[in-house]
């Protein structure tokens, strides 16, 4: 399940974390894959792939007062930290479609347990991203309505 700007314009995007409609929003990642292996017997040749486990994984890019009003947030309700609150808690749902009558398409990553911030700036950049990389315990695609 890929994502490029070429699929959707940025104006018909949205995201939200923790029920709150992110509008700094930059970027976000979902990856899910199945751990897969070849199998081998007799001989130098494979006869079947084996699966194991699944992953579902990501990241959000958003821009840095985004993290604070997270943070704020997070603190107002009891956690130390975003990074604290249970994945129980985090639903991460971004819907975007590419012309205003277009399907939205949604991908839901839902038991999200946000893994680590950091916060960096560069000598005159105009502005502060933070990615903040996750796992979940299950990533879903939709077709949303229009």
């Amino acid at each position: 399940m890929g994502f490029t700007s070429k699929e959707c314009a940025w104006s018909q995007t949205s995201m939200k974390v923790l029920k709150r409609t992110v509008i700094g929003t930059r970027g976000w990642s979902f990856k899910y894959g199945i751990d897969k292996e070849l199998l081998y017997a007799a001989g130098p040749t494979p006869i079947d792939i084996q699966s194991g486990n699944e992953k579902p994984e990501g990241s959000i890019k958003i821009l840095k007062y985004e993290l604070d009003m997270l943070e704020d947030a997070s603190q107002l309700a009891g956690y130390k930290s975003i990074l604290h609150v249970p994945h129980q808690l985090i639903l991460i749902t971004c819907a975007f479609k590419k012309l205003p009558t277009d399907p939205i398409r949604i991908i839901e990553a839902a038991g999200v347990g946000l893994l680590e911030w950091e916060v960096a700036q560069d000598q005159n950049a105009k502005f502060t991203e933070v990615t903040i990389p996750f796992i979940a315990i299950d990533i879903t695609a939709r077709k949303g309505g229009v």
